[in-house]
């Protein structure tokens, strides 16, 4: 009996946590790089769809190439990616261009791949 009330509280606790990554994941996430050969701001606008574990993700770059030490001219892209929430993993996974999205409630940052990028607060 003992068992299974601590397997009762660790499921929920799961649960819970769960629950934090997803209500956190909607919003408007920051990234910013400089390098010898380019200078650049990301974007990335994360919006539940309506349906099951969907997500859309509209990522929108300004960025300046450097060469010979000048500044180019600024360029912009973007793309929208569709992405899928795993409870298990806690991520969101964008299958056509392979990526996974680890969120960090906590500490209001998400990840992809060493990249970090920083969630704006509601005002």
């Amino acid at each position: 009996m003992k068992i299974l009330s601590i397997l009762l509280v660790f499921s929920i606790m799961i649960a819970c946590t769960s629950n934090d990554t997803r209500s956190f994941i909607p919003g408007t996430y920051v990234n910013t790089t400089v390098s010898s050969k380019s200078k650049a701001s990301d974007t990335l606008i994360i919006e539940f769809t309506g349906e099951s574990n969907n997500y859309l993700v509209h990522r929108k770059t300004g960025y300046h190439l450097i060469s010979a030490q000048r500044i180019g001219k600024r360029k912009y892209a973007s793309e929208e990616w569709k992405a899928i929430y795993d409870s298990g993993t806690r991520t969101l996974k964008v299958a056509i261009v392979g990526k996974i999205i680890t969120f960090y409630p906590a500490s209001a940052k998400l990840n992809i791949g060493e990249r970090e990028y920083r969630k704006l607060q509601k005002h």
